[in-house]
């Protein structure tokens, strides 16, 4: 099947007993054995359940994976990932994360003996300079949260080999539709289900995915054992958003170019980031690697944090709210929201100013979006 019909039908069969096309809720925590040390397949929803498994089917399918492993959340994955590694081990991590990621890194698991060096993983020199004879993991965010730099995951995928390195990619703000880390090397492409891939702000949900039999067996021992598993209710509604994913998406990218040439052209504005720019510094690498640049976009007004605040405090349509990837246009000050937890002075060095705006642009029409938005600007 091609993408598209991938994304609609993809680990969907009507259901045996009555022929639904939805595949039912499996709400159970338990399963009654035929006999002793006999199943159907399941016998405890924390281990395995129906629901559970018909979505890790379908999301490893148009991801182009073999295995899928669901969590209860997008930082449950990232947390189950790093189970792979042990105390002692270090990571080179992109430096421009989600700030709950690097508080994971930073406040819980230097705890316990893993250690972090942050890079700016669009550069690979800087990369490879990272590598210390420690090194077991590469964690790659592209595009990253919030600044949207894109890294050339192909060339990543080169110095993972080298190293002998597991390399894991948090491909969240890109989706499946536009980017497919598997198909460029990386041993875990991670989604937080949170977002795009259910896409109607209704659940929270992360996903773990390899062609690494090592890994699936791995993951899926954590999984049973840790427990952080989705209800099957949100797998449900967790499959019923994907199967209009690859719709969505376009919209969410179609719009967002719109908004971000908007505000490269606006005088208030001071800059934009937005891989879909031609001004992105890694806009050509963008070009090569994604089918479509996804909905997220970040900038800097003129008169810093001040001008943002009367921005994101103005607006009507565009909802002031922590999320991303859903229908509806949200705004976020990471400073104070997202990355409220990385320190200022890291939150500088990287770029992630106070003044930082960032919108998750979403599929209304695009002109009622730009309206709400130059509203807000004429009282900055």
């Amino acid at each position: 099947m091609k993408f598209d019909t991938r994304v609609v039908r993809a680990g969907m069969t009507p259901d045996p007993t009555t022929g639904a096309v939805v595949p039912p809720i499996y709400q159970t925590a338990t399963y009654v054995l035929e006999e002793v040390g006999r199943d159907k397949g399941f016998d405890y929803t924390r281990s395995t359940n129906p629901t559970r498994q018909t979505m890790e089917e379908q999301l490893a399918a148009i991801e182009g994976g073999k295995h899928a492993v669901a969590f209860s959340s997008g930082m449950a994955s990232v947390d189950s990932c790093l189970k792979l590694l042990k105390s002692g081990d270090h990571v080179v991590c992109s430096d421009d994360v989600y700030g709950g990621v690097s508080r994971l890194f930073n406040t819980v698991l230097t705890n316990y003996g893993l250690s972090f060096t942050y890079v700016d993983s669009s550069n690979p020199d800087k990369v490879r300079e990272a590598i210390q004879p420690t090194t077991k993991m590469l964690w790659v965010e592209t595009p990253t949260n919030p600044l949207l730099k894109v890294t050339d995951l192909a060339a990543m995928s080169e110095i993972a080999k080298k190293h002998d390195l597991i390399f894991g990619v948090d491909s969240t703000f890109a989706t499946p539709v536009f980017l497919r880390p598997l198909e460029y090397g990386a041993d875990i492409a991670m989604h937080s289900t949170t977002k795009y891939l259910s896409g109607h702000n209704q659940l929270i949900g992360g996903v773990v995915i390899t062609n690494r039999q090592d890994i699936f067996d791995h993951m899926k021992y954590v999984q049973k054992t840790i427990g952080a598993v989705p209800s099957p209710f949100d797998c449900w509604l967790t499959m019923l958003g994907v199967k209009t994913l690859h719709l969505r998406m376009k919209r969410h990218a179609s719009n967002a170019q719109v908004v971000a040439e908007f505000l490269e052209a606006h005088p208030k504005v001071e800059r934009v980031s937005y891989p879909g720019l031609a001004s992105h510094p890694q806009h050509e690498i963008a070009k090569a690697q994604m089918s479509g640049f996804s909905g997220m976009i970040s900038f800097e007004l003129v008169g810093g944090i001040a001008a943002g605040k009367t921005v994101m405090n103005n607006v009507k349509l565009c909802a002031l709210a922590e999320s991303l990837g859903a229908v509806e246009t949200m705004i976020t000050h990471p400073a104070t929201m997202t990355h409220v937890d990385v320190p200022r002075e890291e939150r500088c060095a990287r770029g992630l100013t106070d003044g930082l705006v960032r919108i998750s642009v979403g599929i209304e029409d695009p002109d009622d979006i730009v309206a709400d938005l130059a509203a807000a600007l004429e009282r900055a």
